[in-house]
C-alpha cells in the first residue's frame, strides 16, 4: 500500500451504491438522541437477502461490529471493497438460510458506509458542510431506535431473531431490552451487557491516538487532499484495537520474535524491526482506506457507553419484558470480551425468566473468532434457527 491515504475512507454520495438500499426518516420531525441532541433527515443504508413472508414472520436482523457495514453477505465488487463480512453464514443453504429467512443488515447510525454519520452532509448547514465534529455522540440504544424505524419501513413488526457479534451483540441486547415484544429471539456473540473499565480504557487509548494526529484538525479534515488527513492517527487506533482482537497464542504462533528482512546489513532501528509490527501497520492502513476517522471515534464512544441497565434500574429489570429464547455464544480465547461476560448474558436472561443457553467456541483466534470460525459459529446458529422455525426453541 504505497498510495497516499484518503482524508476519509467512508462511502460518499456519488460513489457506487453496490447492493445498498437507503431509507430516510426524521424528515417531518427531529429524531431525538440519548444525549439530548436531535438529527433530521436521517438516512440508514441497508441490504437484504431472501424474501419476506406474507405475514412477515421470517425476518432476521443481523447487526454488524465496530468497523463493519451493511454488506454482511455477497461478493466484493462495485461499491463493496470486500466480500460480505459473514458471507460464509448468510445465503441459500447456509447457517442463516436465505431460502427460509428474510435477512436484513443495516449500517449503524454514526457509520460511514451510507448511513448518516459525521462524514454526511449536515442538512441544517446553509453551506452544505459535512457534520464533522458537530455530529453528536450516539449510543447503541440510538442505533437500535434507528433500526426500529427501518423495520417499520420494511413491514417487519417483529424480528424472528436478532443476531450479532461484538458491537453487533450490543445491539442485539438493546433490541431485547428496548423492544422486547418486537423480537422473538436473540443470539448475542462475543459481547457484553455493560462495557467494563478495561474495555473503556482500550477505546480511550485509540481515540487519543486520533486526537494527537495534527491532521485530525479537531475533526475538520474533509477538504484535505490525500495524504493530509488523519489516516496516521486512525491507523494507530486500529493497531491498538487489532491487538485486542487476537490472542497471545495466535500472535506468538504466527510471528513469534520474527524479524523483518535484514539483508541490507544495517543495524537495529526503532521502527518496523519485527514482523508483528508490519502486520499491525498493514491492518491500520487498510482500515484508513475504507473508514472515516470521525465515525471511528463516534462508534468507539457508543461502545464505551453501552450499558443495558442504564435508566432501567438493573440488568434483570432491563430484560424482564423479553420472552426469548436466547443463545449466548462466547470464545474461549477472547481477551476483549472474555467468555465470562457471555455467561453473564445467559445468566441475566435466565434471572429475568427467559430460556437461555450458553455455548463456548474453542478457538485460538481470540475475539475475531466470531468472524473466522464460521463452522463453529454457524452450526449452533443453524440449530437454534431450526428449532425456532419448528416452534421447539
Amino acid at each position: 500500500m504505497s498510495e497516499a491515504l484518503p482524508a476519509s475512507g467512508g462511502w460518499q454520495s456519488g460513489d457506487d451504491v453496490g447492493r445498498r438500499l437507503f431509507f430516510t426518516f426524521a424528515d417531518d420531525r427531529p429524531f431525538a438522541l440519548d444525549s439530548g441532541a436531535v438529527l433530521t433527515d436521517v438516512t440508514i443504508a441497508y441490504e437484504t437477502w431472501g424474501e419476506l413472508a406474507p405475514d412477515a414472520s421470517n425476518a432476521i436482523l443481523v447487526c454488524h461490529a465496530w468497523t463493519g457495514d451493511s454488506h454482511a453477505a455477497g461478493r466484493a465488487g462495485r461499491g463493496h471493497l470486500a466480500p460480505g463480512w459473514w458471507d460464509a453464514l448468510i445465503g441459500p443453504g447456509k447457517a442463516i438460510d436465505t431460502n427460509r429467512w428474510f435477512v436484513v443488515c443495516s449500517n449503524v447510525l454514526g457509520g460511514c458506509q451510507g448511513s448518516t454519520g459525521p462524514a454526511s452532509v449536515d442538512p441544517g448547514d446553509a453551506n452544505g458542510r459535512r457534520y464533522g465534529p458537530r455530529f453528536p455522540v450516539v449510543t447503541i440504544r440510538d442505533m437500535v431506535r434507528a433500526q426500529s424505524r427501518l423495520a417499520a419501513h420494511l413491514g417487519v413488526g417483529r424480528w424472528a431473531s436478532v443476531i450479532g457479534g461484538s458491537m453487533g451483540g450490543m445491539q442485539v441486547l438493546e433490541w431485547a431490552a428496548t423492544y422486547p415484544r418486537r423480537v422473538g429471539s436473540v443470539i448475542p456473540i462475543a459481547t457484553c451487557l455493560q462495557s467494563t473499565a478495561q474495555q473503556i480504557a482500550w477505546g480511550m487509548i485509540g481515540r487519543r491516538a486520533i486526537a494527537l494526529d495534527p491532521h485530525w484538525n479537531g475533526g475538520d479534515y474533509y477538504d484535505a487532499p490525500d495524504g493530509e488527513g488523519p489516516g496516521a492517527g486512525l491507523s494507530v487506533a486500529r493497531q491498538v484495537a487489532q491487538v485486542t482482537f487476537r490472542s497471545d497464542n495466535v500472535f506468538t504462533e504466527r510471528f513469534g520474535r520474527g524479524i523483518n528482512d535484514r539483508s541490507s546489513g544495517e543495524g537495529f532501528g526503532l521502527w518496523g524491526e519485527f514482523q508483528v509490527e508490519s502486520y499491525l501497520a498493514y491492518h491500520g492502513e487498510k482500515l484508513a482506506r475504507r473508514f472515516d476517522t470521525n465515525s471511528y471515534l463516534v462508534i468507539s464512544k457508543a461502545m464505551d457507553l453501552h450499558d443495558i441497565a442504564r435508566g432501567r434500574q438493573s440488568v434483570e429489570a432491563a430484560l424482564r419484558g423479553f420472552t426469548g429464547p436466547c443463545l449466548s455464544i462466547g470464545v474461549s480465547s477472547d481477551m476483549l470480551y472474555p467468555s465470562y461476560q457471555q455467561r453473564q448474558i445467559a445468566d441475566a436472561f435466565i434471572a429475568a425468566g427467559v430460556a437461555a443457553d450458553y455455548l463456548e467456541i474453542g478457538s485460538p483466534h481470540g475475539h475475531d473468532a466470531f468472524l473466522m470460525e464460521t463452522e463453529q459459529v454457524g452450526a449452533p446458529i443453524a440449530r437454534f434457527l431450526d428449532r425456532l422455525q419448528s416452534g421447539n426453541a
